[in-house]
């Protein structure tokens, strides 16, 4: 189906970003899997071109675009060569992006944004805790206010950027008796003394990313890199979550989308039985309803977009397309998998890869039974 969410606009920044990924992405791909990381000097030239900056003023280095739409076209190329790209891509300038943006003071802007813009400032943020998982409002890092410094003791794991990270939003507990009332944000930078990094995870899939366990001991960070007013964490973050869901569900859909592609020109070359396997009827079936759930989870996802950048979207929108298009997504790919048969197996091939890549979004950005927590709450059940 012709999708008419974007404008000329839109279409010649996806050729600009297109043509960036090709040259800085896809020759450095299979390194960027080696290393568990993706080097530097990608995210310096994403910020040259604007790329890191969408949702931030000029007047603090950034591209002023001030619609999402521009944001997705960057998810959506880079999801195609693989999906951890646009993770990485996306937790610095779709999630990061807003609690810098939205709840900081102006000198914090003028202090953080600059940096943030060129990619000389790689962020991630930290909410998951080893035992907390989806329950954030359980979360036992500590902050403690000393004079005009807090101090932050507690670890954090899943963290993707969390190894190459330069500055981490963290969310601490900073009064035990007010439950999720009493929880806050925090700035904490590369080099300060008790922040520690564990080693790169061993992920099953999306190996181009860094994903790392954080480490706090005795933080000392000043008054004035807490985000937001004391006690308004849990709250900011509820806020902000559907556009991590939002931006979730255009990564799921391109990924799954791109390999269904890929997948459709494999079963038309590839012969069994004298024929293309593509032509058995079942094969064509599966293909034929695959090719309807994506243009029907295309359509809801865009409509979610279009109520984004009006500042309609609800956080049920945001869960509901985060749920469905990981479920999707993961069905899409599986079946291609299967239609490569053997190969489908083998890691060299990209249905294989796309497999274990997929399967991590029906648990992050709130598992998808959380989703269907917020969504059943939301019909008084």
């Amino acid at each position: 189906m012709r999708r008419t969410l974007f404008n000329e606009d839109h279409e010649a920044f996806r050729e600009t970003v297109r043509a960036f990924v090709e040259r800085t992405i896809v020759p450095n791909h299979e390194r960027f899997m080696e290393q568990r990381s993706i080097d530097r000097e990608v995210w310096l030239e994403a910020g040259e071109l604007g790329l890191l900056g969408l949702e931030i003023p000029e007047e603090y280095g950034g591209s002023g675009a001030h619609d999402f739409r521009f944001n997705v076209v960057v998810n959506e190329e880079f999801s195609k060569v693989a999906l951890a790209f646009a993770s990485c891509m996306s937790i610095h300038a779709d999630i990061c992006a807003p609690y810098l943006m939205k709840l900081t003071t102006e000198e914090q802007k003028k202090r953080w944004l600059p940096k943030f813009c060129t990619g000389e400032m790689w962020t991630a943020i930290a909410m998951t805790e080893p035992g907390g998982g989806s329950d954030l409002g359980a979360l036992k890092t500590t902050a403690v206010r000393d004079g005009d410094t807090w101090v932050i003791n507690g670890s954090k794991t899943f963290i993707t950027n969390g190894y190459s990270a330069d500055f981490v939003i963290v969310a601490a507990r900073t009064d035990p008796a007010k439950g999720s009332k009493g929880i806050s944000l925090f700035a904490v930078e590369s080099g300060t003394p008790g922040f520690e990094r564990g080693r790169k995870l061993d992920k099953m899939g999306q190996h181009e990313s860094d994903t790392a366990e954080l480490f706090f001991s005795d933080v000392r960070v000043p008054a004035d890199n807490m985000i937001g007013e004391e006690g308004t964490g849990f709250i900011n973050m509820m806020k902000l979550l559907p556009q991590e869901r939002l931006a979730t569900a255009v990564t799921n859909l391109t990924h799954a989308t791109q390999i269904f592609t890929e997948t459709l020109q494999y079963v038309k070359d590839r012969k069994a039985f004298g024929q293309p396997i593509g032509s058995f009827q079942h094969n064509a079936f599966q293909l034929a309803d695959l090719s309807t759930r994506l243009d029907v989870t295309q359509a809801y996802v865009d409509k979610c977009i279009e109520f984004h950048v009006a500042g309609d979207m609800t956080t049920i929108d945001a869960s509901k397309a985060k749920l469905w298009s990981s479920d999707i997504q993961n069905e899409v790919i599986d079946t291609c998998v299967q239609l490569h048969g053997g190969y489908g197996y083998m890691h060299e091939y990209r249905a294989a890869r796309a497999w274990a890549d997929a399967r991590v979004t029906k648990i992050w950005a709130g598992s998808n039974e959380i989703m269907k927590l917020i969504i059943s709450r939301d019909l008084g059940l």
